[in-house]
C-alpha cells in the first residue's frame, strides 16, 4: 500500500483514505434519512402534538449546527481524523439511544447527539479528502462523499421499508417485542462500528500536521501519499501558504486584516451552504413518506418511492463524479439551480390543482404522476449539482489558514438553514398548503442561479495552496 515511499503517487492509498472518510457521509445520510418512516411510531409512542413532532424530527439539526461549527475549530486543535473518531462514537451512541428512548426528551437528546456527529462529519470528511487528494481528481473523490450520503439515505429508506413490511407496520412489534421503528434506529449501529474501526487505520491530514508545525509527521504522510521527491515540494508549498507568523488558526482569521470586515470568501461559503437548504431538498428526504401519503399513496408505496428517489440520487451523483473535474464546479451549480427551478415550478402547478378531501390532498388524474415525476427530477438536478458540489467547494475553497474556521461558520449556516426549513414545513403544510410552501423553495432556486453567476469562483484544478480569501 505504501509504494509511494520509493516512487510516485500512491493512488491506492489516497482512494482508501477517501473511502474511509466517506463512511462518515454514509452515516450522515443514514442518520438523516432514518427519521423518514419512523414518524407514525414516534407519534404513537410519545403522543406528541404537531409542533412537538416537528421538533422531534428537526432536533437532530440543532446538534448538526453545533457539530458543524465546533468541528471546524476542534479539527484545527485535535486533527481531522480525531474529530471523525469522536463522530463515529457519537453515531453509535445516538443509534442506540434513539431506538431505546422511552420519552420524547430522551429521544431528542439522542438525536441531538447524533446531529453533532452528522454536523462534524458533514464538514470534516470532505475537508479531509480535499487535504489528501491531488487537485486533478480531488473533485471526483470529494463527490464520492455525496454518493455516500445518498447511499446512506437510500439504505435507511430501504431498511425502514423492509422492517416495516416484515412487522406489518412501523408501529408493530418486531424482534424482541420491540416496535419496528426502534429497529430502524438500531440498524445504524453496524456502520457506526465499522467507521470507528477503519478510522484507526488511516493517517492524519498532512496539511493539519503542517499547520501545527509537526513537519516531520507531515513529511512522512506526504511521502506515503506522493513519494519522497514530491513530498518535500508539497510541504514547502503548504508552509509558504500559511501566515508568516504561523499563529494558531482562529475565528478572527475570517476577518480581513486590511478592512476589518468578514472576508468575501466567507460570505460566499455561507451563501452556498444556505442556498443548498433553502431550495427545500430535505423536505423530500425527511418528510417524503408524509408528503406522498398526503397526495394519496399508502405508507408502503410512500416508503418505496423514497427508495426510488435514493437510487436516482446515486445515479445523479455518479454523473457528477464524471463531470466535476472536467467542466468544473460553477457550471454544475447554476445548471442544477435552473433544473430545480423548473421541477419545483411543475410541483407547484400539480399541488395547486388539488383539493382537500378528509384532510388529504387529492390531485386530479395525471397530476399525481406529474408531481411524482417532477419531484424525482428535482432530486436528480439537486444531486447532480448542489448536493455534492457545495460540499466539494466548502472543503477546498478556503485557504489553509482559515479552512477550519471557514468550515465552522459555513457548516453552522448550512445546518441552521436546514433546521429552519425542516421545522417550518409541517407548519407551512398545515397553514398554507403544499403549493404555497413549494413556491418558497422555487423562489430560492431562482435566486441561487444569480448568486452562483455573480459570486462563486471556479476552483477546478487549483491546489489548495492557491486558494485566496
Amino acid at each position: 500500500m505504501d509504494q509511494a515511499m520509493n516512487g510516485g503517487e500512491n493512488t491506492r492509498l489516497i482512494v482508501v483514505i477517501s473511502v474511509v472518510a466517506t463512511i462518515g457521509g454514509f452515516l450522515f445520510g443514514f442518520d438523516s434519512g432514518v427519521i423518514n418512516g419512523t414518524q407514525d411510531g414516534l407519534h404513537q409512542t410519545f403522543k406528541s402534538g404537531e409542533w412537538m413532532q416537528g421538533f422531534e424530527i428537526a432536533s437532530m439539526l440543532l446538534g448538526c449546527a453545533v457539530g458543524a461549527f465546533s468541528a471546524g475549530r476542534l479539527a484545527d486543535r485535535l486533527g481531522r481524523r480525531n474529530v471523525l473518531i469522536v463522530s463515529a462514537v457519537l453515531f453509535l451512541l445516538s443509534a442506540i439511544g434513539a431506538g431505546a428512548a422511552s420519552s420524547s426528551a430522551m429521544f431528542i437528546v439522542a438525536r441531538v447527539m447524533g446531529g453533532f456527529a452528522v454536523g462534524a462529519a458533514s464538514v470534516i470528511s470532505p475537508a479531509y479528502i480535499a487535504e489528501v487528494a491531488p487537485a486533478r481528481y480531488r473533485g471526483r473523490l470529494a463527490t464520492v462523499q455525496q454518493i455516500a450520503i445518498i447511499s446512506g439515505l437510500t439504505v435507511a429508506f430501504l431498511s425502514n421499508y423492509l422492517l416495516a413490511a416484515t412487522a406489518g407496520a412501523s408501529t408493530e412489534a418486531l424482534w424482541g417485542g420491540y416496535a419496528a421503528w426502534r429497529w430502524m434506529f438500531w440498524m445504524q449501529a453496524v456502520p457506526s462500528l465499522l467507521f470507528l474501526a477503519l478510522l484507526l487505520t488511516i493517517p492524519e491530514s498532512p496539511r493539519y500536521l503542517a499547520v501545527k508545525r509537526r513537519k516531520d509527521e507531515a513529511l512522512q504522510v506526504l511521502t506515503r501519499l506522493f513519494g519522497a521527491a514530491e513530498a518535500h515540494a508539497k510541504l514547502a508549498e503548504i508552509d509558504a501558504s500559511l501566515s508568516t507568523d504561523h499563529h494558531r488558526p482562529r475565528l478572527s482569521d475570517l476577518l480581513s486584516k486590511a478592512t476589518g470586515r468578514v472576508r468575501p470568501i466567507v460570505w460566499v461559503g455561507i451563501g452556498l451552504a444556505t442556498f443548498q437548504q433553502l431550495v427545500g431538498i430535505n423536505v423530500v428526504f425527511y418528510y417524503g413518506a408524509v408528503l406522498w401519503q398526503a397526495v394519496g399513496f399508502s405508507e408502503n408505496d410512500a416508503l418505496m418511492i423514497n427508495v426510488l428517489s435514493g437510487a436516482l440520487s446515486i445515479g445523479a451523483c455518479i454523473v457528477t463524479v464524471l463531470l466535476i473535474d472536467r467542466i468544473g464546479r460553477k457550471p454544475l451549480l447554476w445548471a442544477g439551480s435552473a433544473g430545480m427551478a423548473v421541477s419545483l415550478a411543475l410541483l407547484v402547478v400539480a399541488f395547486a390543482s388539488g383539493s382537500l378531501v378528509d384532510t388529504h390532498l387529492q390531485l386530479p388524474p395525471g397530476m399525481g404522476t406529474l408531481a411524482l415525476v417532477a419531484a424525482n427530477a428535482y432530486v436528480v438536478f439537486f444531486n447532480i449539482s448542489w448536493g455534492p458540489v457545495m460540499w466539494v467547494m466548502l472543503g477546498e475553497m478556503f485557504p489553509n489558514q482559515i479552512r477550519g474556521s471557514g468550515l465552522a461558520v459555513a457548516g453552522a449556516a448550512q445546518w441552521t438553514a436546514n433546521f429552519a426549513v425542516t421545522v417550518t414545513f409541517p407548519i407551512l403544510l398545515a397553514g398554507t398548503g403544499l403549493a404555497t410552501t413549494y413556491s418558497l423553495y422555487l423562489a430560492a432556486a431562482v435566486i441561487s442561479i444569480f448568486f452562483v453567476l455573480r459570486y462563486v469562483h471556479e476552483t477546478k484544478g487549483k491546489e489548495l495552496e492557491q486558494m485566496e480569501g
